[in-house]
């Protein structure tokens, strides 16, 4: 088996787990919700790099499964808001209905709101050598995440959208 596809399926295997535990809380079609979105498949390139990357240091690429899972997450949130009626207003993702239209537009805001937070919840519980570079991780997810990262250019497309644009 190739690496990629391990390191694939053990993202898989670890997000499918991740949101199991929380099957019996009262919460339930917010949680079906997350994993319709977050397991709907995809390639993985995201939690591949980061394994790679940290086999590359000479790291144990196991070790870094919550920080990898945490970039998909942040990945999935951001797809699912995204389709919303009020961005781009899609019906299919990945041949899918969308989170919206499976769920209803509230609950995908939602489920997107609880993957962005929990994405940071399981970075927090990875297991980095130093305390320092635990703080430094969760900086760098956040700003590429914030206002200066992903949200901002969302809006920069939404300020763009029916404009003639230069380079």
């Amino acid at each position: 088996m190739k690496q990629t596809e391990i390191y694939r399926n053990h993202i898989e295997a670890f997000l499918g787990d991740w949101y199991d535990r929380f099957r019996d809380e009262p919460q339930t079609q917010l949680f079906e919700s997350m994993k319709y979105s977050l397991l709907a498949g995809g390639k993985r390139l995201r939690p591949i790099f980061a394994f790679e990357f940290c086999r590359l240091c000479c790291g144990d690429w196991q070790k870094a499964t919550p920080l990898a899972a945490a970039v998909e997450m942040v990945h999935t949130y951001s797809l699912i808001h995204d389709d919303l009626p009020s961005m781009d207003n899609d019906d299919f993702r990945r041949g899918r209905p969308t989170n919206h239209k499976v769920y209803g537009e509230g609950t995908a805001v939602l489920a997107g709101d609880a993957l962005l937070t929990d994405a940071f919840m399981l970075a927090a519980s990875a297991e980095l050598r130093r305390p320092r570079d635990m703080a430094l991780a969760i900086g760098v997810l956040a700003h590429n995440t914030g206002s200066l990262g992903m949200v901002g250019g969302q809006m920069l497309d939404i300020d763009s959208e029916n404009r003639l644009l230069s380079e």
